[in-house]
Order: structure tokens, then sequence, then C-alpha cells
């Protein structure tokens, strides 16, 4: 399976690849004065992931050169980062993404979210692994450093990979999860946040589907309505994130 769900790509595989011709091209478009940056986007951004990847490995085998390093030395500013991420798989690429969030004076929550809502457990467990080998700390006790309150539990929750395997659903837990959520939240006086951050960071993109499914027939409200009027900050940002993924997926 792909890295990322995704029923529509926005890249396809480049029929009749060739890594060597590729990775030859890109040597030709930056060798000497000048650089042939159309030539460059020509070629990666009509590339999947897997493909450039395999650019690279041919460009160091048979050119002896790193392309990462060359793209770098060749391009600038806002065009090197899009060119240069594009190179990274994409679990490094999130990972480095992640750290520049929390590194420094200030934190990123917003990127926090958009990053590590949207993941499936899979793809959690991939992001965790790279981020302690590249930075030499486990991703969860950066977190614990740079969040608090119930945006930080959420996030450790997601961040230890406790999600249910995509496919994994069961229609009667759908039901007693919608009732839990109603009951936490707009079936009485005050929230219950963890109720809320439990059943969205543990459930299944595919279970929470049919819990806000149930949650609407019980209630006659869609659970965007029901975030809304009980959570705010960025607890609310992240959960309404969740959801969103959910939706598209």
């Amino acid at each position: 399976m792909s890295w990322y769900y995704t029923p529509h790509p926005t890249v396809y595989p480049a029929e009749e690849f060739d890594a060597s011709a590729d990775a030859n091209a890109l040597r030709k478009a930056m060798k000497g004065f000048g650089t042939d940056e159309q030539a460059i986007i020509d070629i990666l951004c009509a590339r999947t992931n897997q493909q450039r990847q395999e650019i690279s490995e041919a460009f160091t085998r048979e050119l002896g050169r790193d392309l990462i390093e060359d793209l770098k030395s060749e391009l600038g500013g806002k065009f090197e980062d899009v060119i240069v991420g594009l190179m990274m798989p994409p679990a490094k690429y999130l990972c480095k993404q992640l750290h520049k969030a929390m590194d420094g004076v200030g934190t990123n929550e917003k990127t926090l979210i958009e990053i590590l809502c949207s993941l499936t457990n899979e793809q959690m467990h991939d992001v965790v692994a790279n981020y302690e080998e590249m930075y030499d700390r486990p991703l969860a006790e950066h977190l614990c450093s740079e969040t608090s309150g119930s945006f930080r539990r959420l996030l450790t929750m997601i961040c230890i990979g406790g999600r249910d395997p995509q496919g994994t659903v069961d229609p009667d837990l759908a039901v007693e999860q919608a009732n839990q959520l109603y009951n936490a939240g707009e079936g009485k006086l005050g929230t219950d946040e963890e109720v809320f951050y439990k059943i969205l960071a543990h459930a299944s993109f595919d279970q929470l589907e049919i819990v806000f499914d149930e949650y609407k027939s019980l209630t006659g409200r869609t659970i965007e309505q029901a975030l809304k009027a009980e959570l705010s900050g960025e607890l609310y940002d992240a959960l309404s994130s969740i959801v969103e993924c959910v939706q598209i997926l």
C-alpha cells in the first residue's frame, strides 16, 4: 500500500520511467554556468516520491554525487525548500517539519495539528521511528515539552500510535461511541473533553466515519457542530482536523 491514503493522487507514476536518464538530465541541468530550473521542475515534479528516490540512487551510483547536496548548491530560497522537500521520503519530510515547528522559541501548533492529526496508525509509527533516528529524541517527549493540557494529551495519544488499523469497523461500538460523545458534550452541562479526544484519537478513520453518521442520526446535528459548541482553542482545531481527514478519505 502507498504511504498516504490518497484515492485521487496528484502525481501518477511516470510511464516509461528511466531513473538513469533522469539522473543524467538533472546533472546536465546543474552542470556548468547557470542552472536550468525548468528542467529540474519538469523532471522531479512529474515523478512520484518512490521514483524520485530511485533517481537519487541512480545519481549517486552513476555519477558519484549526492543529488540533494547538488540541488542545495544550485538552488536557493523557497524554490530550494520545495525541491529538497520533494526529494525526501514522506516520513522524513514530516519529521523535519515537526522539528521545525517545535525548535527554538515558540511552537507552531498549526503545523503539529496538520501533520499529526492526519496520520493513520501505520504512518504515525513511521514518523515516530524516523524522528528519533533523525533528532536523537523521542517525538512524544518533544511534544510534551512544547504543548500542554488536553492538547498535549491528544497529541501524545496520537503519537503513541494507539489508533486502530484502517478497516477496523464495529457498527455496534459506533452507536455506543456516538452516545458517549453526546453524553460528554451536548447532552450535559459542561464538557468532558477526555471522552472526545480518546475516541477521536483511538478509533480508525473508517470507524469514525460510522461514529459521525450515528451521531447525526442520534442528535440531528453534525459532529462539526458538536465540536464547535463544546470545544475551543487548540483542542478544537486538532479534533476538527481529524474530522476533516475522516471525511476526505
